[in-house]
Order: structure tokens, then C-alpha cells, then sequence
């Protein structure tokens, strides 16, 4: 495994748009577009996850993964392999009652705020102006000083991230570890590691907290998973703390990698990425990976009952 797979999950994965509990009304939601039109006429899946992969944004099959901004009219996905030989990015829009065309766009992987207003990537944000997207800017600290691939959001701004590090010869660490930050009096506090329940493993990555931190969500690779990375989660018991992490069974997690889970900013559905690298004739790799959808119910079968 490399440093790669993971980098390669946040397509489909760490689009994690501020991800939502399952408990999330429709009213909570402001004036998005109509259930049907959200997921592009797709069927919804049930409790077995699905390939979602629709015609109007993977005509040619080439469709890797994407997400919804918060307000549900913009839809950020990339393509890669047949005439795309790099990965290219694109948006499509959803104006006067339907997706419109869709056209190449230099927001790669686009996480944004509840509001809509912010978007992140890794440690640095734009902020939205009546004339577009600002230049990028670091977050700063608890923030800088790591390479950030997931970063996920609470209801009351407590940030959940992960990091890695790498060596003076490039070489990264293959263990990695998810932290947390309070926002308290205007300002993030410095980061707080979590502990063995959440950070046991390898290529512990991609985090998605609850709005309402009742659980957390993350890939890694453990000696208890199917194969290689698998997704787990981790909810809090009765006294605030972190209970041991659950793989979240066969249904989600195979011999493949499965990594970059989030749940839909109305509460539905689970997303995630499910694929691997391949060896290419020249010897050089290629990820294949493809995004997959599931009823958020299976959230909810995992709770403990107390």
C-alpha cells in the first residue's frame, strides 16, 4: 500500500461537505433542489451499497466521484482514464429546474462550510465575494503545520482532521492519526489527538464527524479489517467518550480499499470509495476507483441502544 491510495480517496471520499447525522429533516434544508433531481434520477439505494455512477456526469464511464455543495445546485466530480489520461475536474450546475452542462473547474476535492460560504482544502480556504472565490489561505494554526487530507466539521465548528508527516527523503508515514480542535472565544484551540479507540492501525485517514459529534467515521487499515483500507466507526457512549471502533461490516468493507466516507448534507445517504491500484503494461500504476451510496440507516444499525 501507498501513501497514494489514500491520497487518491479524497475524489470520492473527503468531499465530506460538513457531513450530516441521519437524523437531519428535509426542513432543515433550505431550498434544496427536489430528492430526484439531488442524485440525478438515480434509483436510491437501500442497505447494500450501490455504484453510483450517473449518465449525465459519467457518459463514458469515466466518472471517478464527487459531491454536492451545501445548497445542492452544484455538483464537483472528476474524471480520469480514456481521453482524460490526467485527472480533470468539472462542475455542473442545476438552474431553472434541471442540470445544466458541464464545464472544467480548478476547485479540486471542494469541502465547504454549513453556510456555503467557505470552501477548504487541505489547511487552506477560499471565502466566496460578490466576484467569485478569494485566493486560497492557509487556516493557519492547529491547522498549518501538517499535510491535511480529510477535514470535517461539527455544528459547533469542532474541526476533525487527519495528518500525516513525511521524512526528509519524501517518505511518509504510513500510520497517520486523526486530531480534533475546539472553537472557543474566536479561535481554534491547538490540536488534540484521539485516542487508541479512534487511532489504532495504519493509513488512518479521512475523517467524518456527526453535526452532532454523536459518531465519527474514518478509514484505516487494521489487522481485524477485510483486506486492505476498510471504513469504521466510533460512537460515544453515555459519559461523552469515544467508544472501541466497529468495523462497519461486509456490506461496506471488502478485499478492495474502501475509504473517504461521508454522509449526504441531507442526511440520506453514506458515500463512499471502493477501488484499488492497478499495474499498467509500463509498470506504472493507476487507480481505480469508483464512488458507492447506501441508505444512512446502516448508521443507525451500528448505534448502540442505551
Amino acid at each position: 500500500m501507498t501513501v497514494k491510495i489514500h491520497l487518491i480517496s479524497i475524489i470520492a471520499g473527503t468531499l465530506v461537505f460538513n457531513a450530516c447525522e441521519t437524523k437531519t429533516k428535509e426542513s432543515d434544508v433550505l431550498d434544496l433542489p427536489p430528492l430526484s433531481d439531488r442524485y440525478f434520477g438515480e434509483e436510491p439505494p437501500g442497505l447494500i451499497p450501490k455504484l453510483f455512477e450517473p449518465k449525465i456526469v459519467s457518459p463514458d464511464g469515466l466518472f471517478e466521484g464527487g459531491g454536492l455543495s451545501t445548497d445542492g445546485r452544484e455538483y464537483y466530480f472528476s474524471r480520469k482514464n480514456g481521453k482524460y489520461k490526467e485527472r480533470t475536474f468539472f462542475v455542473i450546475r442545476y438552474e431553472n429546474g434541471s442540470w445544466g452542462n458541464e464545464s472544467e473547474t480548478d476547485l479540486k476535492w471542494p469541502k465547504f462550510s454549513k453556510g456555503g460560504d467557505t470552501l477548504y482544502r487541505g489547511n487552506k480556504y477560499k471565502i466566496r465575494t460578490d466576484t467569485g472565490w478569494s485566493e486560497y489561505q492557509s487556516l493557519g494554526a492547529p491547522f498549518s503545520d501538517k499535510h491535511i487530507m480529510g477535514l470535517s466539521f461539527s455544528d459547533n465548528r469542532t474541526a476533525y482532521f487527519d495528518e500525516i508527516e513525511f521524512d526528509e527523503n519524501g517518505k511518509p508515514d504510513t500510520v497517520g492519526a486523526i486530531s480534533y480542535s475546539r472553537f472557543i472565544d474566536g479561535k481554534y484551540e491547538p490540536r488534540q489527538k484521539l485516542g487508541k479507540e479512534i487511532n489504532t492501525g495504519t493509513w488512518i485517514a479521512h475523517p467524518t464527524i456527526a453535526k452532532d459529534e454523536s459518531y465519527l467515521m474514518w478509514d484505516v487499515r487494521r489487522e481485524d479489517g477485510y483486506g486492505r483500507s476498510d471504513i469504521y466507526i466510533s460512537f460515544r457512549d453515555k459519559n461523552d467518550s469515544w467508544l472501541l471502533a466497529m468495523n462497519m461490516g461486509d456490506k461496506i468493507n471488502t478485499s478492495l480499499s474502501e475509504s473517504g466516507a461521508r454522509v449526504s448534507d441531507d442526511g440520506k445517504y453514506l458515500f463512499f470509495t471502493r477501488g484499488q491500484w492497478e499495474v499498467k503494461e509500463d509498470g506504472s500504476e493507476n487507480w481505480v476507483g469508483k464512488s458507492y451510496w447506501v441508505d444512512a440507516q446502516v448508521i443507525e444499525n451500528l448505534r448502540p441502544k442505551y
